[in-house]
């Protein structure tokens, strides 16, 4: 789960820094990488809860 969760902060540092550079500078390319960045994080986050549920139960 530890692994997980750097993954998901990586992830999300990623995408908030493509999503500032296409907010503050119009970069075209970086809003592309922000929203694939934003597929990524949806899938980290969703496997996140899935761990998280199994972890509670133990």
């Amino acid at each position: 789960m530890e692994k997980l969760v750097s993954k998901i902060k990586a992830e999300f540092e990623a995408f908030a820094t493509d999503a500032d550079l296409q907010v503050e500078k119009g970069n075209k390319a970086a809003g592309t990488r922000a929203r694939k960045s934003s597929l990524d994080l949806e899938k980290l986050l969703k496997e996140f809860r899935k761990v998280s549920i199994e972890a509670a139960k133990k």
